[in-house]
């Protein structure tokens, strides 16, 4: 019967949503669906973890991507049936070598590097950045940590010039506070994958995409976050055989990550 009240009692808090209610009745139902913050510490096989988690009637409450994230098990979502598929035999494994204490060594052939506290990342200018903080990675739908797989390849490849990856380099700065770019080769590939399927769709097989944007044209160059991929493709029609410089960096404040940026110049 406990488990049984428990179950109804979410239920119950549902129906009086859905009726003119007054009096006691509405604070009940007000203080019983208030979240906060939970104030518990989480550990994950003995390593302390920090999940974005609200505590409900007693109850902790995590984001499912989150939690697979922590879990390292793979969730995606269809757009077509509105589902969710949360794969546990095929682990999503994060391709960055990791020393003991914390040094990173970032994959160079595009694959997705998954940031974690306690990360120490080699920047050019020699300082060694520290990671603290990466709950703002999967806050939201539109977050990088929650986006889907990489466009699946729709194009003809032999139509496009073929482009090399850049370099994941790290560049430290002290304007706004402790700042850290590190360059996204993964989301600067999904930015490539998605013109080119644009581009395909709209029978343009003259796209000229380069991976890195020039000095001379920084002063040019557009910037969108999160990530929209109609304002990526948006220009396609307008400006079908110019050459599309593109690039996406991490951003991180002292420490703790802000978000991913997508950088676009057109010549």
């Amino acid at each position: 019967m406990m488990k049984r009240s428990k179950i109804l009692l979410p239920m119950t808090a549902g129906f009086l949503l859905g009726m003119t209610v007054t009096g006691p009745a509405v604070q009940a139902v007000q203080t019983y669906l208030q979240a906060i913050p939970s104030t518990q510490t989480f550990y994950l096989n003995g390593n302390q973890v920090t999940p974005e988690a609200y505590s409900i009637a007693g109850y902790n409450y995590v984001r499912l991507a989150e939690l697979c994230q922590l879990l390292g098990m793979e969730v995606i979502y269809q757009a077509e049936d509105n589902s969710v598929h949360v794969n546990t035999t095929e682990q999503k494994k994060d391709p960055a070598l990791r020393a003991e204490d914390g040094t990173v060594t970032l994959p160079e052939d595009g694959s997705q590097y998954i940031p974690q506290v306690g990360d120490r990342i080699s920047c050019t200018d020699g300082t060694i950045y520290h990671i603290r903080n990466v709950d703002r990675y999967f806050l939201s739908s539109t977050a990088t940590g929650n986006l889907p797989e990489l466009p699946t390849a729709v194009w003809d490849e032999s139509l496009f010039p073929q482009t090399q990856l850049p370099e994941p380099v790290a560049r430290h700065f002290n304007n706004a506070g402790d700042e850290l770019f590190l360059r996204n080769l993964y989301e600067t590939r999904r930015m490539q994958y998605t013109l080119y399927r644009a581009a395909q769709r709209a029978g343009n097989d003259k796209l000229n995409i380069q991976l890195g944007i020039p000095a001379a044209y920084e002063a040019m160059t557009q910037v969108f976050w999160p990530w929209n991929e109609g304002e990526l493709t948006k220009q396609i029609p307008n400006s079908p055989y110019e050459t599309y410089y593109v690039e996406a960096w991490d951003y991180y404040l002292n420490g703790v990550f802000q978000h991913t940026r997508y950088y676009l110049t057109i010549r």
